[in-house]
């Protein structure tokens, strides 16, 4: 072991403690010794034992520990703080911007254990909220974390739709526009991507002189249907290339295994022949079907829905006419509610639902009960003003550990409507997290079930859940289910959509908005219900104004 790999263990150590909120003393000892092994002109691992202590820089604690370090290779203090320690917590140390004593704050005083739930934190204006992370070090922490993640070769549709037209732009300029198509994950709309695909209808031998630049990205794969390149961000591109026929092409790229697999056992003896068109709508037409789009090819089922002329006539950004779920400045959001208003007023919307967090969110700085009065009296006058828009009155309400919501059944009943969500406790087993979860859609006052598993794509898991359970009792509860909008949320996940639309389930497909720019999410809300086949119809934030109000007047009457 070398001086540098001793130093990096000491420097390792010296963090952990910190972000434990050890003695500073004792991290700084371990600190000092970490510079000072780095820069030493000697190499500790060929020093004699016994003269390794009276080296400058190297104490009785310290010496100890190197030789501990030499003899096995490890520092049993350094394993035990790495296995007390969450790995997402140690991962933190890897964005700039944020030290051991930062992250000390972000793990045991906001509850954050990953760096995606540090980004969504960031997004929702919440570390502003604690001593040392000003406006300007959210916004760092901010540029920092998505500066990692895009390295790490795993993206959000969010994201990848940011840069898609740009890497599109790149493709069509050095080969032919004509030639290159979008196809794969990106064009089924999947809510998270590893590789972004395209067809390009040239010869391997022409394409991948094309990418030996002075910069070549990396190249991983070749084969003889494909090419996958790893460009300099850290996002994989694949190429599909040899045929001439791009209608089969793209159709065969795009649908998942299980949708191809099905759609071949169905009509097992279609020809591709004659199908060298621009798209493949060609390819449905032969096989007598109506066009499924690409973002609907996941599973056999609805090749039987376009079979039998069922397919769902889906819901657009459009339908969307409310904006239910959206935080203010009164908890953590960055808008006052007139400015929300006001800004959902320029783009034609109807209602504004706001829905603060609630008293046991302190570290959003949650609504008290004298707080929801004054904001009430506020909306109130504000309603008086911007007439005929409206501003309904609700709140984000934490489902407690017990299950039970975290007001009285008497300030529950001065809300329009309430959304209950779990914020806290979230490394439930399924029995804790179905008790929890199923004992809240039973309260009277619940009109909306919030994000229902908790998950954060890439970032951290949902607590589990029987879905069908769940989507039962919101059945028998009359309660709905939020299609969190937000790109890392996007909870329900669409693939449990079709089972509450046969159970007679209004889903609502909420942004969760922090700030103005944070409405712009319903569009991935409503990419992500299309997923699922569900219509305006059958979404809430789809209804009218009137029939808004007459739906939240009629759940009121479930509360006896």
């Amino acid at each position: 072991m070398d001086n540098a790999a001793i130093a990096d263990n000491f420097s390792l150590l010296a963090k952990l403690m910190d972000i434990h909120g050890e003695n500073s003393f004792k991290t700084k000892t371990y600190s000092i010794a970490a510079y000072n092994i780095e820069k030493m002109p000697v190499s500790l691992a060929e020093t004699p034992r016994e003269k390794l202590f009276g080296i400058k820089g190297i104490g009785e604690s310290v010496g100890k520990k190197v030789v501990e370090l030499l003899d096995s290779g490890s520092l049993q203090v350094l394993t035990e703080y790495i296995s007390s320690t969450p790995p997402g917590v140690i991962e933190m140390l890897n964005i700039k911007g944020i030290g051991p004593k930062k992250i000390h704050t972000i793990w045991k005083e906001m509850g954050i254990e990953s760096i995606g739930e540090l980004l969504y934190a960031c997004n929702e204006n919440r570390l502003t909220l604690f001593k040392g992370f000003g406006a300007k070090t959210q916004q760092n922490v901010i540029e920092a974390i998505e500066f990692y993640l895009q390295n790490q070769g795993h993206f959000l549709f969010a994201q990848l739709e940011e840069v898609f037209p740009q890497v599109e732009g790149y493709l069509k300029k050095i080969f032919s526009p004509d030639t290159v198509r979008a196809t794969g994950a990106y064009r089924r709309h999947e809510l998270t991507i590893e590789e972004l695909e395209f067809v390009v209808l040239e010869p391997l031998d022409m394409i991948k002189p094309k990418f030996q630049t002075a910069q070549p990205p990396e190249l991983l794969e070749e084969n003889d249907t494909s090419i996958l390149y790893k460009l300099k961000n850290g996002l994989k591109l694949r190429l599909y290339h040899g045929s001439s026929n791009r209608a089969e092409q793209l159709f065969r790229t795009t649908g998942s295994p299980a949708f191809m697999e099905a759609f071949n056992k169905t009509f097992p003896k279609l020809s591709f022949s004659g199908t060298e068109t621009e798209n493949d709508e060609i390819v449905f037409e032969k096989a007598g079907i109506p066009f499924i789009p690409p973002f609907l090819r996941e599973s056999a089922v609805i090749i039987e829905q376009a079979k039998k002329k069922t397919l769902p006539e889906l819901i657009q950004p459009e339908d969307v006419k409310g904006l239910i779920h959206s935080h203010s400045n009164w908890s953590d959001g960055a808008n006052t509610i007139e400015e929300m208003a006001l800004e959902l007023i320029k783009r034609g919307f109807e209602y504004l639902v706001i829905s603060d967090h609630s008293k046991a969110a302190a570290y959003a700085n949650g609504l008290t009960e004298e707080r929801i009065r004054e904001q009430h009296r506020y909306i109130d006058e504000l309603n008086n003003k911007l007439a005929p828009f409206k501003i309904f009155k609700s709140i984000e309400c934490d489902i407690l550990n017990d299950g039970s919501l975290d007001y009285s059944n008497d300030i529950l009943a001065t809300f329009d409507l309430v959304i209950a969500s779990v914020h806290s406790n979230l490394k439930m087993n399924e029995e804790k997290a179905m008790m929890r979860v199923l004992k809240a859609i039973e309260n009277p006052y619940t009109t909306i079930l919030g994000h229902m598993t908790g998950r954060l794509l890439l970032s951290r898991n949902g607590y589990p859940l029987d879905h069908k359970k769940i989507i039962d009792a919101c059945a028998a509860n009359n309660v709905v289910i939020e299609l969190n909008a937000h790109p890392r949320r996007l909870d329900i996940d669409w693939k449990w959509i079709p089972y509450a639309l046969e159970k007679k389930v209004l889903i609502s497909i909420n942004p969760d908005a922090h700030a103005l720019e944070g409405f712009d999410d319903i569009k991935y809300g409503v990419l992500a219900a299309q997923k699922g086949g569900l219509t305006k119809e059958m979404n809430l934030s789809s209804f009218s104004l009137t029939n808004f109000e007459n739906y939240i007047n009629m759940s009121g009457k479930k509360i006896k």
